[in-house]
């Protein structure tokens, strides 16, 4: 019974919960007892809240025997990523400057997965304050990809994407700066999606650049990804950029599938030289898929989408910058030399030397000297006028396409510690991913097969607040695929290395 509900999709356990086939108590116990069993080695998790995510389920539970009518993912566990406050629950960035520290509130995504009557399972591990591509920056240990545990799992959000691919959890939520949604789908073999900016709310979301990150869904079959969309979007009047507009129909696409006639958009600059063949192979298949579901597929220029991961690596840094400088020892947060001796600035020099790993370091030095007198206007205000080029490329490929699409990444999951000595090969990850976010349109990462066992993403690009039309392509591609209602890489992963490795295979 075990195997055969961490199996399950989200949607199908929803399903059974409300009908009262299962209970969420056994639903959630299953996912609490799997990762008792596993995460030690793949570190998905910083923060197991067992009692808590029970007493969530049995709270959902009483609900539906009395009656009341719920949502389709009511009862159904979720990993939640380290950034989103939860009352109560320790929410660290994975830094060492907040270790253990509480909120006393609930971000509004957290909010409302509780009211849809979503169980959250714990916290989930990424690279600290969001920044990076692999999980390894993380203050307590980098995640391990279950696909091969010697390989990265992507990032930033690389605990949310490798607890799916791990089947620790059913459904989870990241954020997405520059691809930190779906760099990790890409990498693990999921479905990521970052919706327009706006579309979900980011209050009670730490900060990294606050006119880049933008929360969303993580799951391994686009229905399930559509259903959590749907709960987490919506307007927040405590969120001053939150979009005051309905949530894309994106549910009903999910369903749809259906690309017929659609106008697909290859873009040119993201291919060619630096790609792999084995990615630039399953993208290519992915093309003729949706070319048989009737999709009209073209090739688009975008010209300045090549000076995208320059611009972002000065706007990103910038606001990290500021965003960073309330971490002061003065409030809360790690203190440390605070003996009487030192003034308040030592303190605060010690202990944001202690609590900020090597990487924030980096990219909060970079951004002051980008924001510096003398400096600004070449450095920071030059990146933003790329940004607004970035933004007319892609308003002028959507009067010729509907949707555009590249690889995720141009490389699959690459192993632990290769890139971390080298920043500039480890910014290159997000090259695909990088222009949606200076943009702020919407954009997925759906799986499109494997090139040396290893999962390849596909990713696909709509206009703002047209997020539906990335459902419609990706469930396309799983049926294609997988069949409908399929995980596209599910079976691979529970019949390979990593799922002899992880017992799935066995258990099943």
């Amino acid at each position: 019974m075990s195997a055969a509900i961490v199996r399950a999709t989200a949607a199908e356990l929803g399903r059974r919960i409300a009908a009262r086939e299962l209970t969420s108590v056994e639903v959630t116990q299953a996912f609490l007892d799997r990762i008792a069993a596993h995460d030690g080695a793949i570190n998905a998790f910083l923060h197991v809240d067992a009692a808590g995510a029970l007493e969530q389920a049995a709270a959902v539970d009483a609900r539906l025997d009395a009656g009341e009518k719920l949502g389709p993912l009511a009862g159904v566990p979720v990993a939640l990523k380290d950034l989103f406050c939860q009352r109560g629950v320790p929410t660290t960035a994975a830094s060492a400057i907040l270790a253990g520290w509480e909120p006393p509130y609930d971000a509004t995504v957290t909010r409302r997965l509780k009211d849809a009557g979503l169980v959250i399972l714990g916290k989930t591990n990424l690279d600290e304050f969001a920044m990076g591509s692999s999980t390894e920056n993380s203050a307590f240990g980098p995640t391990h990809n279950p696909w091969d545990v010697e390989r990265i799992p992507g990032g930033s959000g690389g605990g949310s994407a490798a607890a799916l691919a791990a089947y620790l959890a059913p459904l989870a939520i990241g954020t997405d700066t520059g691809g930190s949604i779906r760099l990790p789908a890409s990498v693990t073999g999921t479905v990521g999606v970052k919706p327009t900016y706006g579309g979900t709310s980011r209050f009670g979301v730490i900060a990294m650049a606050s006119s880049l990150d933008q929360p969303g869904p993580c799951a391994r079959t686009v229905e399930d990804a559509a259903l959590l969309h749907e709960v987490i979007a919506g307007h927040d009047p405590a969120d001053s950029t939150s979009i005051d507009a309905p949530v894309p129909p994106v549910s009903e696409a999910a369903r749809s599938g259906d690309v017929a006639g659609l106008r697909v958009g290859v873009v040119k600059e993201l291919g060619g030289e630096g790609y792999e063949p084995g990615v630039e192979e399953r993208f290519a298949e992915a093309l003729d898929a949706l070319r048989a579901a009737g999709a009209e597929v073209v090739e688009v220029s975008c010209p300045n989408f090549t000076y995208a991961l320059g611009a972002y690596y000065l706007i990103m840094p910038s606001e990290v910058s500021s965003n960073l400088a309330r971490y002061d020892a003065m409030r809360y947060g790690l203190r440390v030399g605070d003996d009487g001796t030192r003034s308040a600035e030592e303190v605060m020099n010690l202990s944001r030397g202690a609590g900020f790993g090597d990487e924030v370091k980096r990219r909060i030095i970079i951004g002051t000297y980008a924001l510096s007198s003398g400096y600004y206007d070449a450095y920071y205000g030059s990146a933003q006028q790329v940004r607004t080029l970035i933004a007319r490329d892609f308003d002028a490929a959507f009067e010729q396409v509907d949707v555009l699409v590249s690889p995720s990444t141009p490389t699959v999951a690459f192993p632990l510690g290769e890139r971390v000595a080298d920043p500039l090969a480890m910014y290159a990850a997000d090259l695909c991913t990088i222009p949606s976010n200076l943009a702020g349109n919407a954009s997925a990462s759906f799986p499109c097969g494997l090139s040396d066992g290893l999962p390849v993403g596909f990713q696909v690009m709509a206009p703002p607040l047209a997020d539906d039309r990335l459902y419609r392509v990706g469930a396309a591609l799983e049926r294609a695929l997988a069949g409908a209602g399929g995980c596209v890489l599910c079976d691979a992963l529970a019949d390979g290395p990593a799922g002899a490795y992880l017992d799935v295979a066995k258990e099943a």
